[in-house]
């Protein structure tokens, strides 16, 4: 199972170029790309360097979930710029 680990930031990564294939709704370039697998990446590896560290069940779900939504927050900043910052590309 350590093949999927290594490979699920790109197999996310083909849902947006299948859609690329098929619809014109979706366009991305290759810097999208690049920066949402490094995204994708830095949440694998934040996620396994808190359960290495992390004792307690409990404390560990609420810190990997506040990982995951300041992951879900940057993505959907630089994706349509819900604050309205300089990241969000408008």
């Amino acid at each position: 199972m350590n093949w999927f680990r290594a490979f699920a930031p790109l197999l996310i990564l083909m849902i947006p170029a299948f859609a690329m294939l098929f619809t014109d709704e979706v366009r991305w370039s290759l810097f999208d790309f690049v920066i949402m697998g490094l995204m994708l990446v830095a949440l694998g590896v934040g996620v396994q360097l808190v359960a290495r560290r992390v004792q307690g069940s409990t404390r560990l779900f609420l810190i990997v979930a506040v990982i995951i939504l300041l992951f879900l927050l940057l993505w959907g900043e630089m994706a349509v710029g819900l604050f309205g910052s300089p990241i969000s590309g408008d």
